[in-house]
């Protein structure tokens, strides 16, 4: 089905008022963009991430607007007639999308990516090139949830897995998000994984994903907790490898409760630490009783392997 995306630009402080005047029009499943409260909602949820990437920022410069949806059809374009009767002094945007464009548009931008050496990041719809025969292939959907294998963080620790991951190791992924280290490291030869992530979304989206790499629930297990708030959420059980790719913040605050669930001789992978952070990341990871073996540095990003 052919839709037509009709964007109406407006101000911060006329926005509710146009919502309100389009859902009193009849108007249903309106999408609203705007610099402050996307601002807002950063900053509120800054524990999360330590830097807004500057093409992110540029894009939603200067932006308050409403987004809605009509088929493209007779039907569609009576009802866009009688909207823009109805709101003379705005001028509607109007292009044309199709179905598959939202469905399949977005993949043409994922490709294989080799990571360290043995491993490949494939975009579960694509085959295997041949170049990377020789690699072990972790499959994933990128358009589930984030941790692709993309980002210079993920990199990091998937490198610091291809050294610590074996046979007869039980490895917890601490924020796991889409899964990819708890996945990595059984496919790099681990027996079995936990993967915890704040986010209620995240099990689902880590099962499917291990589904892609032929890895059921007797190997892989995902939680959806606060595995410092919750003592009991990781069990009784201590871990040979715990990975953590999250923020500095949370790192420093995990770090001791990391501690408590690695096992004698365990090697703790942290990431996701931003440059400048780094050294409040070090001292709470040897503060916690960590020594640090190896830092990882990549495209302004740090990360460490500790014992």
């Amino acid at each position: 089905m052919n839709w037509l995306e009709i964007t109406i630009n407006t101000s911060h402080s006329e926005l509710n008022r146009l919502v309100d005047r389009l859902s009193g029009l009849g108007v249903d499943s309106l999408i609203t963009e705007d610099e402050e409260d996307i601002a807002r909602f950063l900053e509120e949820n800054r524990k999360y991430w330590d830097y807004v990437d500057e093409a992110f920022a540029a894009s939603i410069k200067g932006v308050s607007r409403v987004k809605f949806y009509l088929e493209d059809s007779e039907s569609g374009k009576k009802e866009l007639s009688r909207l823009e009767s109805a709101l003379p002094e705005k001028e509607f945007q109007i292009v044309s999308v199709r179905d598959e464009d939202w469905e399949n548009n977005w993949r043409q931008y994922y490709k294989p990516i080799p990571v360290g050496e043995r491993l490949v990041i494939v975009p579960e719809w694509l085959s295997l090139p041949e170049e990377y025969k020789g690699r072990v292939a972790v499959r994933l959907d990128p358009g589930l949830i984030f941790g692709t294998g993309g980002h210079a963080t993920t990199q990091m620790c998937l490198r610091a897995l291809e050294k610590v991951s074996a046979p007869g190791k039980r490895l917890l992924d601490l924020g796991c998000g889409s899964g990819i280290l708890a996945i990595a490291g059984l496919l790099l030869g681990c027996d079995s994984a936990v993967g915890i992530d704040i986010d209620e979304k995240a099990p689902k989206v880590v099962m499917e994903n291990a589904a892609f790499n032929g890895i059921d629930e007797k190997r892989l297990t995902a939680i959806a907790g606060d595995v410092i708030g919750d003592k009991n959420l990781a069990g009784s059980e201590k871990y040979p490898v715990i990975t953590a790719n999250i923020v500095a913040d949370v790192i420093i605050a995990l770090a001791p409760r990391a501690k408590e669930l690695l096992s004698d001789g365990g090697d703790f992978i942290s990431s996701g630490i931003i440059d400048g952070r780094e050294k409040d990341v070090e001292r709470a990871l040897e503060s916690a009783g960590f020594e640090i073996t190896e830092h990882y540095h990549q495209d302004n990003w740090n990360a460490y392997l500790c014992k």
